[in-house]
């Protein structure tokens, strides 16, 4: 009998010919787990492996209770090259950028985040954490620390809404010139939140910090891209 993870990868691979080949239109529902269960001969938790590694490729959404369907949009690109709003290079594919804040406080640096920043140990910032969205689809799930020095001192925290590159430059005059970026594959069950995600433990990491003009640390950004919906390209000359 061929191992499970055998099984799972074969099947993956006769769906995504299926899909090649127009068996299943944009937009529409795949046969249940119990149908495609039957039409393979396995079971279904077989079945659901295979369909998360569809949807980790972003290929194929699942919504709980309802139903896993074609996805009809193509991930969204960027140049790693380029600094740019997030926010922005989702607008440039046609898709309407969201931003959801899960929290907004602040607090001092831990140990590792002050070596990462080259900040002494009792910085204090103000820690984001975020979902970042085209068309109300989760792109990323992104941890932000702002220096609480380029802030106003009364700066209110639940000011900052949507995209952190437009309020440092519409509300502190600051337009962050230069990053330095590691870049990571991460597999974890433990990145994001709310209900999108049980499916999704794949991520490209963007481990970034970001420095205006005049030298000055204003961002560090740790943001998880969810493998499939957001790739990144890097032009390469001789």
């Amino acid at each position: 009998m061929a191992r499970k993870g055998t099984l799972v990868s074969r099947i993956s691979k006769d769906l995504r010919s299926q899909l090649a080949a127009g068996e299943y239109t944009p937009g529409s529902r795949l046969p249940t787990e119990s149908e495609l269960g039957s039409t393979f001969g396995v079971s279904r938790p077989t079945i659901r492996a295979a369909l998360r590694e569809l949807e980790t490729l972003g290929l194929v959404r699942t919504q709980h209770g309802v139903g896993t369907f074609v996805v009809d949009k193509p991930a969204v690109r960027a140049g790693l090259e380029r600094m740019e709003s997030i926010t922005e290079s989702i607008r440039a594919t046609g898709r309407e950028p969201g931003m959801v804040y899960a929290s907004r406080l602040f607090r001092s640096v831990l140990p590792e985040e002050a070596a990462r920043m080259g900040v002494p140990g009792e910085t204090e910032v103000l820690e984001l954490r975020r979902k970042i969205l085209a068309d109300g689809e989760v792109m990323a799930y992104s941890y932000d620390l702002m220096p609480r020095s380029i802030l106003p001192p009364d700066f209110d925290p639940e000011e900052l809404e949507g995209s952190i590159f437009n309020f440092l430059g519409t509300r502190l005059a600051i337009v962050p010139d230069r990053g330095v970026a590691e870049v990571h594959a991460v597999a974890s069950n433990h990145v994001g939140w709310g209900n999108e995600t049980a499916p999704h433990n794949l991520f490209v990491l963007l481990n970034q910090l970001h420095y205006a003009s005049d030298g000055r640390l204003v961002l560090y950004s740790r943001t998880y891209f969810i493998e499939g919906r957001y790739s990144f390209e890097i032009m390469r000359r001789t």
